[in-house]
């Protein structure tokens, strides 16, 4: 595996930390959302944990590759599930920014 596909699993796995880190602080005090229950902070925030954690097997997959402790098909698959978990959280992402985007433009 070339240097720069291991750089690029570690640019999305600390891509996926930051905004992880970023959404817990913002989620703070959600005194109105804890009390219905899960909600939509709680569902963005355990599908970043799952992109972090995809993230993280696949950086330990490449690295026992790079040691010699890995089946390259098991690098790939990890590095493709952490590929697919990140674009499908992009996509959430892109749709929420769209909905407020549209409601910002509605009249008052």
């Amino acid at each position: 595996m070339s240097d720069v596909s291991v750089n690029a699993a570690r640019a999305y796995l600390q891509a996926a930390q930051a905004a992880q880190s970023a959404i817990s602080d913002a989620s703070g005090g959600g005194g109105a959302t804890e009390a219905a229950g899960a909600g939509f902070g709680d569902i963005l925030q355990s599908a970043l944990s799952s992109t972090v954690q995809a993230g993280a097997t696949a950086e330990n997959a490449v690295t026992a590759a790079a040691v010699g402790n890995a089946d390259l098909v098991d690098v790939v698959t990890a590095v493709a599930a952490a590929e697919a978990t990140l674009e499908t959280v992009v996509a959430v992402r892109d749709q929420v920014v769209r909905a407020y985007q549209e409601i910002m433009r509605m009249p008052i």
